[in-house]
């Protein structure tokens, strides 16, 4: 059976001082995401839950390079942000960090609270249609299913020491 995941639906330009408020940046993740998308989706850190995906409009993380932006998104168990397009800089943070990003043409047809699944293909709606995305290449999946760039180096360090 295919896993499905609640959208939280947001606009386009959504800056990473929206995702990780300055005026929380000298304290740590756990408390960072709690603020995570207040000032424009006030329950948002406090109702999502493990395993939804945020869709978004253009240019999704545009702002400053703090890689806290993914790293609240991530601590609270975001497991994808799809949208037309992303910053280059939190394209590179999310990946590194583990978080799927999906650049989806058609994202904006998706709608607050739909159910969809993740497919090689795109993003499949309850209806079964499919919103194509573009490919992601194999390596930085690979650092989505192992929870980031830092955890790829230690498996292969780890797999080097023992052959």
């Amino acid at each position: 059976m295919t896993t499905t995941s609640r959208v939280w639906k947001l606009g386009a330009d959504v800056d990473t001082d929206a995702l990780a408020p300055g005026g929380y940046m000298k304290n740590g993740i756990d408390v960072i995401a709690q603020h995570c998308l207040e000032a424009l989706r006030p329950d948002f850190a406090t109702s999502v839950q493990p395993g939804d995906v945020l869709v978004a409009g253009h240019n999704f993380g545009i702002g400053s390079s703090r890689e806290q932006a993914a790293g609240a998104l991530v601590h609270l168990g975001v497991r994808a942000v799809i949208a037309p397009s992303f910053s280059g800089l939190f394209f590179r943070n999310a990946f590194n960090l583990g978080l799927l990003l999906l650049t989806c043409p058609e994202a904006e047809q998706l709608h607050e609270g739909d159910r969809v699944a993740l497919v090689p293909a795109g993003v499949q709606r309850a209806n079964d249609t499919v919103l194509p995305c573009k490919p992601i290449p194999d390596f930085l999946m690979d650092m989505v299913h192992a929870g980031g760039l830092m955890n790829v180096l230690k498996q292969r360090n780890q797999g080097e020491r023992h052959e």
